[in-house]
């Protein structure tokens, strides 16, 4: 009965492919946005504890610290240590004239805590040289495309000279602009001139003392906020989820491929069972129940929508890794948790169970004599 009917065969696997391709697609990008707006802190490693003001929101609202408070951290019963960390905003400007904007990123001078893993071009201690900044791959291409890593490229920030000793790898960021990595001391002179110019303190707990425990020694003591690396991260995104429309936005795209995958399939599922009356009366009048009925329908709806359900993830995979090859200076922002295909999975599953239940009125109430007249 399905595949006899080509054309409402491959309409209903069409309808579902699409749908997930879709829900499946946004899902991820949804995912991978949030992601992006904590790359800053995962990369941030060594550190159990981000110490901050306590009107901080996520980890672009900064308020910048007295460089003593550092001191009264490493005070804290529990705290092994404690360092300074910079993250701001500069603009550059090239040989050419040309400005652009950047993220800088101000590492301990002497044990350079949040330094980036992956060094794909030249050396962490190449950071110790006069004026040396360590750049991110994808800001690396984004500012000089088609063109091979190469040290020793130079440009000035708030007047003051950077000369590129290294490229590194970062995990995308959610502004998409370069990031550049620089010594404390070095990265304080690209910054505007202000105050007080310290971003967090970086600390790490003593061993067998609980991070959390920690945590609220320091908020205690110092009265700044401390959060450990998960708790802040969370706390960016969950501003993100609450100050921006990117969780509606993507939230009605995914609502609309529910929507168009069971309008395709059931419009397309009703007009199936309604061709093949003859045949459903047929087997009711050799005794076949109703509910013997539903589960054959139910296992062509469920094998129609394996298989969309399979062309849809696999295309919407694709799609983005294609987009990942070839397009080198944007980083990418597809990132497909293990519960998207499951809750994709659910809402196939959901789709043909209605459309079956749909479709199938009008069996239910058939009469087999009918048939035969």
């Amino acid at each position: 009965m399905m595949t006899g009917n080509r054309g409402k065969y491959y309409a209903i696997v069409f309808g579902i492919a699409f749908a997930c391709m879709l829900m499946g697609q946004q899902a991820s990008i949804f995912c991978g946005l949030m992601r992006n707006t904590t790359s800053q802190i995962r990369d941030t490693q060594g550190a159990d504890i981000w110490v901050m003001d306590p009107s901080v929101e996520f980890v672009d609202d900064i308020t910048p610290l007295a460089d003593n408070e550092v001191y009264r951290v490493r005070g804290v019963p529990g705290v092994r240590w404690a360092v300074r960390f910079y993250k701001g905003m500069a603009r550059a400007q090239f040989l050419e004239g040309n400005f652009k904007q950047f993220i800088v990123l101000g590492l301990d001078n002497e044990n350079f805590v949040g330094a980036p893993q992956e060094i794909l071009l030249g050396s962490l201690e190449d950071l110790r040289r006069p004026d040396a900044v360590i750049i991110d791959e994808y800001g690396y291409h984004y500012l000089w495309p088609g063109e091979p890593l190469r040290a020793g490229r130079t440009f000035e920030m708030n007047d003051h000279r950077a000369q590129v000793v290294g490229v590194c790898k970062t995990s995308p960021t959610f502004q998409t602009f370069p990031v550049v990595y620089a010594r404390y001391s070095q990265a304080l002179q690209y910054a505007p001139q202000e105050r007080r110019v310290l971003s967090f303190i970086l600390a790490k707990a003593k061993a067998g003392v609980p991070v959390t425990e920690v945590c609220d020694r320091i908020q205690a003591q110092t009265g700044l906020m401390a959060l450990s690396q998960q708790n802040f991260g969370w706390m960016t995104i969950v501003y993100y989820m609450r100050r921006t429309g990117i969780p509606v936005n993507f939230a009605t795209t995914v609502l609309l491929g529910f929507i168009i995958g069971a309008a395709v399939a059931g419009q397309t599922f009703y007009l199936f069972t309604i061709g093949n009356l003859k045949q459903f009366g047929a087997l009711k009048a050799m005794g076949v129940s109703n509910v013997r009925i539903l589960g054959m329908v139910l296992v062509q709806g469920l094998f129609v929508g394996s298989i969309g359900y399979a062309i849809g993830m696999g295309l919407a995979a694709l799609v983005e890794t294609l987009m990942a090859v070839t397009i080198t200076t944007v980083p990418p922002v597809f990132y497909m948790l293990w519960q998207i295909p499951a809750a994709t999975a659910v809402a196939v599953m959901l789709i043909m169970i209605g459309t079956t239940f749909v479709s199938l009125l009008r069996v239910w109430v058939l009469e087999p004599a009918a048939v035969f007249r």
